[in-house]
């Protein structure tokens, strides 16, 4: 039921929904600056992403390096990139959830990632 009886006003419904995009955008910023990291082999190779997923920095141990075996290596730097994104993803629901929740519970919204 509406206070009042009345319609929904529209006004206020249209400041909230320009906060919430205002918010949205604020961070969404933050979490393209935002670097997190994820590593594999023991920290052999470790693998910088944003908080948006956008790989900065790769760093291989030169133990990890063996010219006989690029498999193994290859396997560590995908793992490393893979644990960046994941830690990435986890950064973008604690940062993105709270808004999604406050746009209706991220039921489907059209246009929204969530």
């Amino acid at each position: 039921m509406i206070p009042g009886g009345g319609q929904p006003n529209m006004q206020q419904l249209l400041q909230q929904a320009q906060k919430m995009q205002q918010d949205l955008a604020a961070a969404q910023e933050e979490l393209a600056r935002t670097e997190v990291e994820g590593q594999a082999g023991g920290g052999l190779v470790k693998a910088t992403v944003t908080g948006s997923g956008e790989l900065r920095a790769l760093v291989i141990d030169p133990k990890a390096v063996d010219p006989e075996d690029t498999e193994t290596l290859a396997d560590l730097v995908v793992a490393a990139v893979q644990a960046a994104n994941e830690n990435a993803q986890a950064l973008q629901q604690e940062k993105l959830g709270p808004l999604a929740q406050g746009l209706g519970g991220g039921s489907g919204i059209p246009g929204l990632p969530f």
